[in-house]
């Protein structure tokens, strides 16, 4: 691996990425590319159309000429901010010892213009929610479901509290997008050394199928150096997930974005939806 993009609004999400990114970029000996978009709806005060009919002509060109000055006003506060969140991301890394670090400031749509930094880019890196969801508990940002409903590249979705990662979970449930995340686990050098759980969700009891999943993945990781602690259970896939997370103090949960059996939703999968709305440990999601 080699570069991670980092997607960035300054929220306090955004800023425990930075964390997780400070983590595994040494690990995967990867630079760092910060992205910043700045929402080209901000460069634009109010309309600044004809009120000449309303107003009379000296009027409404007054008026005009305020409007014009706000605009670039605002444009400079706008750019302004963004100088102010590189510049706190990049001294961020530069205290912890990154140096490989690339700020980017783009104006546009953060899900329009993403795809062509991601596109050089081998892991994506963004928090939960953003800066208009600070509080939005249960719930996912706007942004963060349409970028993980578009992005090709593996996804590392941040909770709001950054804890160190000791403990990883990779919830197998046998379909393809598993099965790169095993690919992942095997070949990355990132949680070499670490805990790792296997756990797969049967929906039946006797299902061969579930244990064949999971004893497969077992061999897998086996092969890459790992001895895995295996769990089957039964029931609610969303549940279980939780529920073992929270007992066996996982720290990362990796997963498939889509279902072995599920029918693709407009957004992600549902059981990884839900679980993304309610985990409060970073996700590591693969298409």
């Amino acid at each position: 691996m080699k570069k991670i993009l980092l997607c960035t609004d300054g929220s306090s999400f955004s800023q425990n990425s930075y964390q997780y990114a400070a983590w595994l970029a040494p690990r995967l000996g990867a630079s760092i590319e910060v992205l910043y978009v700045s929402d080209i709806r901000a460069q634009k005060a109010v309309s600044t159309g004809n009120f000449s009919g309303t107003l009379g002509i000296d009027a409404s060109r007054e008026l005009l000429n305020q409007l014009v000055d706000l605009e670039h006003e605002k444009a400079k506060i706008n750019l302004h901010k963004a100088k102010l969140i590189l510049q706190t991301a990049e001294q961020f890394f530069t205290q912890q010892g990154i140096n490989e670090v690339k700020l980017t400031n783009h104006t546009g749509f953060l899900v329009d213009s993403f795809h062509e930094f991601e596109a050089q880019a081998d892991l994506l890196i963004l928090g939960k929610r953003g800066e208009n969801a600070e509080f939005a508990s249960g719930h996912l940002g706007a942004n963060v479901e349409r970028v993980l409903r578009s992005s090709n590249k593996p996804s590392f979705v941040t909770s709001h509290n950054y804890q160190p990662i000791n403990r990883i979970l990779l919830a197998d449930d046998g379909g393809k997008s598993c099965q790169k995340a095993l690919e992942f686990l095997v070949t990355s050098p990132a949680f070499k050394g670490l805990e790792l759980h296997l756990l797969t969700v049967a929906k039946k009891p006797g299902d061969e199928a579930a244990e064949a999943y999971l004893k497969t993945a077992q061999h897998q990781v086996a092969a890459g150096g790992f001895t895995p602690i295996c769990k089957l259970t039964q029931g609610n896939p969303e549940q279980e997930i939780a529920s073992y997370v929270e007992a066996q103090n996982i720290n990362l949960l990796i997963m498939g974005a889509y279902g072995h059996s599920r029918i693709r939703h407009l957004v992600i999968g549902s059981t990884t939806a839900q679980i993304l709305r309610s985990s409060h440990i970073p996700v590591l999601l693969f298409r």
